[in-house]
């Protein structure tokens, strides 16, 4: 696909954080993009206020961007701390108070892409327990976003990062993605590969898009090492986009970096502003 051919959106919970919530859509329009990608933004609140979520839906509507993919409530974002939907306890059941009121909101900006994030490993839980109860939750998560017309994403993060996730391999996820369409019959459990997180942990991408890209549901970049904008690193992920393409994929590329200590708007010199619009 290379970076004529990919449909790009921004994520809004990792780039324009210098701006409240309320004004990153209308900055990333500014920017020259159409379509955003959103973490859960109340990290404290599954359950938000209705204005809250008006607000929101507002802001991303009066902006002219395109809501394309939003994950549910998976706590603190980012850091080790990631994922809820199997930690025994209060966090489950926050995930779980969360899974309707996201998958509507997300029906109602016609977003068709929702992503759950697995949770951490937590002491004192059996890790057999914790996966039958991530089974158990993502099922819920699948049934809702088929309600509304979505796929469920499902990701490997980084062992690096993110030492006490069980799901740091592609062959990981997609285990976890075969037993969550085996439990519902539905199907639209997908993969959501993380280019920056797969090659964090030494994964040869270019076997893993050979593989899985009729799984993948959604694919995000950044570059290695630092998480930061194409061409502060090493990917060559230029080459890698056009080998997804070559393999079919024709989904949104979310831009999942860090702009590093420059305003984000400055962040896109790499991509040329006739090539940010959706297409």
């Amino acid at each position: 696909m290379g970076f004529s051919d990919a449909r790009f959106n921004v994520n809004l919970s990792i780039l324009f954080t210098e701006l409240p919530l309320l004004e990153r859509p209308a900055a990333a329009a500014a920017a020259g993009f159409g379509a955003v990608e959103l973490w859960w933004p109340w990290v404290d609140a599954p359950v938000p206020e209705q204005r809250e979520l008006d607000a929101l839906r507002d802001a991303l509507r009066d902006a002219g961007t395109r809501l394309v993919g939003l994950n549910f409530y998976a706590g603190r974002l980012p850091g080790p701390d990631r994922g809820a939907l199997s930690v025994p306890g209060e966090e489950s059941e926050r995930f779980r108070a969360n899974v309707e009121v996201a998958a509507d909101f997300a029906q109602s900006l016609g977003c068709t892409a929702l992503n759950a994030l697995y949770g951490n490993r937590v002491e004192g839980a059996d890790p057999a327990a914790q996966d039958a109860l991530a089974l158990e939750n993502l099922a819920l998560a699948a049934r809702a976003a088929h309600r509304v017309g979505a796929t469920l994403l499902i990701e490997a993060l980084n062992a690096p990062e993110s030492p006490h996730c069980p799901i740091v391999s592609a062959p990981k996820a997609i285990e976890v993605i075969d037993a969550v369409n085996a439990a519902t019959g539905l199907g639209n459990a997908t993969f959501l590969m993380d280019l920056y997180h797969l090659s964090m942990n030494g994964e040869d991408l270019h076997e893993v898009i050979d593989r899985y890209t009729d799984r993948t549901g959604h694919v995000q970049i950044a570059d290695n090492p630092g998480r930061g904008a194409p061409g502060t690193g090493t990917l060559p992920l230029a080459d890698l986009l056009d080998r997804l393409r070559k393999n079919g994929y024709d989904g949104w590329t979310g831009l999942e970096y860090k702009p590093g200590d420059r305003p984000s708007d400055r962040s896109f010199d790499w991509l040329p502003r006739p090539l940010r619009a959706a297409h």
